[in-house]
């Protein structure tokens, strides 16, 4: 758990709402909407180590999207293959690492060969670590660790440390703040386990409309919190 009264959030993990709406309301496609969120997320993972953010985690694709339209997962497929494909020399320039949460069962092999190809290249830097949760779910995720824990042979009780050294990824530090776009107020499944104690904080600005100065707002929200984790006022 994080310390309290941290004055700047250095896990910042964001819902990244509001491409459809974006695209429907300029009477465009839904992908294209999906296309201007990318350049959103460029916009912040900018802005990101000026506020003294050290981990961003981003809500890219959840368990629940696969009942979307095949011709929309498709179309986020081929934007991930293009993102890593173009991207990864600029964030290794920008001293930013690449690491993927999520589980790779479902995904293709050749998306799941760049992902892993993303983060062994990005792997030395340390200005900034981008978390692209894709493929994630908070249950799932804790599900999966149940079931490691019971396919060791565990059969007595367990803690929470027995849990986290089985989340997909048990060092991550534990987001200080959760953004959400585009007016919704809810968590949808991202990090069940790990935002117990985070902040919240909720814009109604679309995801593709985001830029670092939204960003800084935020951080600037979170700055004037106490935090106090379920001690006394």
């Amino acid at each position: 758990m994080n310390a309290p009264c941290t004055p700047v959030p250095f896990h910042v993990a964001i819902i990244m709402d509001g491409n459809g709406r974006w695209a429907k309301r300029r009477g465009l496609p839904r992908l294209l909407g999906h296309r201007a969120g990318v350049h959103a997320l460029e916009r912040v993972v900018r802005a990101a180590p000026g506020l003294g953010i050290t981990h961003l985690s981003v809500y890219a694709f959840s368990t629940e999207n696969w009942q979307r339209p095949s011709t929309e997962i498709l179309g986020l497929m081929s934007i991930l293959r293009v993102y890593l494909k173009r991207k990864v020399r600029e964030l290794k320039e920008r001293d930013v690492r690449l690491l993927f949460c999520g589980t790779r069962a479902g995904l293709s092999p050749d998306v799941a060969d760049l992902m892993a190809w993303a983060e062994e290249e990005t792997s030395s830097n340390s200005l900034l670590t981008l978390i692209p949760c894709f493929n994630y779910g908070g249950r799932q995720e804790i599900l999966d660790a149940v079931n490691a824990l019971v396919a060791e042979g565990r059969s007595g009780p367990v803690d929470q440390e027995d849990i986290r050294r089985h989340l997909y990824l048990p060092d991550l530090p534990d987001p200080d703040l959760i953004i959400r776009t585009s007016g919704e107020q809810r968590l949808s499944n991202f990090w069940a386990w790990q935002g117990t104690y985070s902040e919240l904080y909720f814009t109604d600005t679309l995801w593709p409309d985001f830029d670092g100065e939204c960003l800084e707002r935020a951080v600037q929200h979170f700055a004037d919190r106490e935090r106090r984790y379920g001690a006394l006022a």
